[in-house]
């Protein structure tokens, strides 16, 4: 398929704001199943319904020409697509060319093994999920990991070069004993950490509301023993940062259903599949695949209009209303 001509229009939405971020899932497939994230028993895509490496490689180039200016990798976990590594070079080559940023989200079980390649292609920095660093409770989590897995390879893209940023779902009565403890451990590190509210996004056979913990709580205990003071530091992601006193670490809260952050929103998804989700917690999307297809990415670049106006003003995310996921997609098929 032939690069299009770059069209040099910025990507702005219905509501005017600049979509400069795009996250990319490439395979809805994991190695691990966490239970606030996808069933135990999950039904994967069919591989011929699944973009190729090449097909996302080409799409990634028409987001770049049309103004995006950070992507980010994820799945599943992105790590255990076969080649990978072709596809984060291919990637890779936009940086600094309108490319500023190139990332990665990952469980970290196959990070030991590709942090190296991971620098090498112009990564700098990677996003590990990490809910518990207790074994037998990680393992509960995640439905059979290992930690000990998870911890090398963490130790590996540090040692690779790459700034480490540990991803942390509030759990009630799961995980909220060990927030402070994961946060001394970071700082000690040299690692950021964010903190994220469980998101009601399809069945995963779990009640979310039993372990629903909202972060201002949870800010509110951290600050009894360390204030915090926010930051101007951004990602690029709906983090919001603050300072921890008396240690060097960040601590970002993502907070969907406590402090709606959709006002400046600028962000999209594609899944593995070529579907563009202009929000996390709605169902409308554009359908790239089959455009790009049967007529190359001349019939894609419109769509990506068409995708533009369909982005809503924010998302609706409820927790204990009685209506269940607010989408029946799991987080593992849009990408985190």
């Amino acid at each position: 398929m032939a690069m299009a001509e770059p069209s040099r229009n910025m990507m702005t939405d219905g509501l005017g704001r600049r979509i400069s971020y795009l996250r990319i899932s490439v395979t809805d497939r994991c190695d691990l199943r966490c239970r606030y994230c996808m069933a135990e028993k999950m039904q994967f895509l069919p591989k011929n319904q699944v973009l190729t490496l090449e097909e996302i490689a080409l799409l990634a180039d028409l987001f770049v020409a049309r103004g995006i200016d950070k992507i980010r990798l994820t799945g599943g976990e992105p790590l255990v697509r076969r080649d990978i590594g072709d596809l984060v070079r291919r990637i890779g080559r936009h940086l600094g060319n309108g490319l500023d940023e190139l990332t990665l989200t990952t469980n970290g079980t196959r990070l030991a093994d590709h942090a190296d390649m991971l620098f090498d292609a112009g990564v700098r920095r990677v996003n590990v999920s990490l809910d518990s660093r207790d074994p037998a409770r990680f393992a509960h989590v995640t439905r059979g990991g290992d930690i000990d897995t998870v911890l090398r390879g963490v130790d590996a893209a540090r040692d690779a070069g790459l700034a480490v940023k540990i991803n942390m779902v509030a759990l009630k009565g799961v995980n909220e004993d060990e927030i402070l403890p994961m946060l001394h451990w970071c700082d000690a590190q040299g690692f950021d950490l964010t903190l994220i509210e469980t998101m009601p996004l399809g069945e995963t056979g779990e009640d979310r509301t039993d372990h629903y913990l909202p972060l201002t709580k949870v800010a509110d205990q951290i600050g009894q023993s360390h204030a915090l003071t926010p930051l101007p530091h951004r990602t690029g992601g709906p983090a919001r940062y603050h300072g921890v006193d008396g240690m060097s670490v960040r601590l970002g809260l993502i907070t969907p259903l406590t402090r709606n952050f959709c006002a400046d929103c600028n962000r999209i998804r594609m899944t593995c599949e070529g579907k563009i989700f202009m929000c996390l917690g709605h169902e409308d999307h554009v359908d790239f695949k089959a455009a790009l297809r049967d007529g190359g990415l001349p019939a894609v670049e419109p769509l990506i209009d068409r995708a533009l106006r369909l982005k809503p003003a924010a998302h609706d995310f409820r927790i204990g209303t009685g209506e269940g996921a607010a989408t029946t997609r799991h987080m593992s098929v849009t990408g985190g």
